[in-house]
């Protein structure tokens, strides 16, 4: 394979050395080039031999770096310098196959890419890796990867996936595990399905590769109304995600007794919560290494919160705030509201609980709230000084909610700029505060 060039930063080591834009990339320092973890591994080296093609005709280039991690100064058409890589299966849970029709292209995409793993924490399932991309996750020793598992169960993990070869490829796991590549994994828990006497089967055998595995991550499933032909599954009731947590601690109980008190199985903030049971202090979640699956999100943000508060001085503040959370959240924004009220005299906080109906009442996660269920819950409301909104609702360019509607439209249409904010405890503290 080889990848078009599509420009050359000016005074770049590759302009330097005669390279140009619609020069074909063959290979660096002799290794095919298929896309961006080859090209990002190879040119980590103070000498590089580049051989391009230009206009069909072979040429070879030489770099010479005083650094060995310096960039060369080449552009491609796409940050991956391919295609990224579909989903082959098709999971009785996938969120995907529950949104409603009309919303934009690129949220219908299922992703099952081990490069967006690498580069930015997507989970993959394994089912989409050739035997060279195996080999390469080891042979450049990529680390951690981070694996959606659901069921160490060969058999029920290709019922669940819809996948003839979602089972055997579990043998990977065992296969990076013996090469030293470390692995964050999450098990999607449908209810009577992949749980009970199956997830204490899936904890066991993942432990097994402790410490290669480094984290397992619990996480219910999660279902919208848009579910007509697809498979029959439920929520979870509380006392289901009550033994959810109690098969993992039993579990963590036994893992800690003889690997010196380390833990490495979490049920997501998610469960507590439909359990009705208090969330662990953030001392339980360690490096909080599944942040991203919604574990110890709670934790994290109430020491950060409380952290930051207890260093704040006391101050009249004379403000009113309100904040709109999901369902999920809403309980724990009350507590850290009330402890910011109490230091701080003047201060007015109103925390309102936005009811997802665009997806439907089970979803309660901040982040899938639309902007029309903002509108619809916050219009005619007296906001005060400030609306925060929670930034996690909108995509990464932080400018549009799920339905497209932007942060604009949503602040035209309740007369108050809305203010996203982070996951950050200290800098929702701010917010609130106005300035600590």
């Amino acid at each position: 394979m080889s990848v078009v060039i599509q420009s050359v930063l000016a005074d770049s080591y590759s302009e330097k050395s005669g390279l140009m834009s619609g020069d074909v990339l063959v290979s660096v320092n002799g290794t095919e080039i298929y896309d961006v973890l080859d090209y990002r591994f190879c040119i980590q080296a103070r000498k590089l031999s580049l051989s391009v093609e230009r206009q069909g005709v072979p040429m070879n280039f030489s770099i010479r770096k005083s650094d060995e991690f310096a960039d060369i100064g080449l552009e491609f058409e796409t940050y991956l310098m391919d295609k990224q890589h579909s989903c082959k299966n098709k999971c009785i849970f996938c969120f995907v196959d529950q949104m409603p029709k009309g919303m934009r292209e690129s949220l219908y995409f299922k992703d099952d890419d081990s490069r967006l793993s690498f580069l930015f924490g997507n989970y993959i399932t394994l089912t989409g890796l050739c035997e060279r991309e195996i080999q390469r996750i080891i042979d450049m020793h990529i680390s951690p990867v981070n694996i959606s598992v659901h069921t160490m169960n060969p058999t029920l993990r290709v019922e669940m996936m819809k996948n003839p070869s979602a089972g055997k490829v579990l043998k990977n796991l065992e296969r990076f595990a013996e090469n030293g590549i470390e692995m964050n994994t999450q098990l999607v828990l449908c209810p009577g399905i992949n749980d009970g006497d199956e997830l204490r089967y899936s904890l066991s055998e993942l432990g097994k590769m402790y410490p290669a595995v480094k984290s397992i991550a619990a996480v219910p499933v999660g279902l919208t109304r848009y579910r007509d032909g697809l498979a029959h599954l439920r929520s979870y009731t509380k006392e289901e995600a009550a033994q959810v947590i109690d098969i993992i601690d039993e579990f963590n109980a036994h893992f800690s007794f003889f690997n010196n008190g380390e833990i490495i199985a979490f049920p997501s903030d998610e469960f507590y919560l439909l359990a009705e049971r208090e969330l662990p202090s953030a001392e339980y979640y360690g490096e909080f290494s599944q942040l991203d699956n919604g574990v110890g999100v709670c934790a994290l943000l109430k020491d950060e919160f409380m952290t930051a508060l207890g260093e704040a001085t006391p101050k009249q503040v004379d403000r009113t705030v309100t904040i709109a959370t999901g369902v999920s959240a809403y309980d724990l924004l009350c507590e850290l509201s009330l402890a910011a009220q109490e230091k701080f005299e003047g201060l007015t906080v109103n925390v309102v609980k936005i009811v997802n109906n665009f997806f439907g009442d089970k979803v309660t996660v901040a982040g899938l709230i639309t902007g029309q269920d903002f509108i619809n819950q916050l219009k005619g409301r007296n906001f005060g000084d400030a609306l925060l909104i929670p930034a996690v609702s909108l995509r990464n360019e932080r400018d549009k909610f799920l339905d497209d509607i932007t942060i604009e439209e949503l602040s035209q249409k309740l007369g108050i700029i809305a203010e996203p904010v982070e996951n950050d405890g200290a800098r929702l503290l701010e917010k609130i505060v106005g300035g600590v």
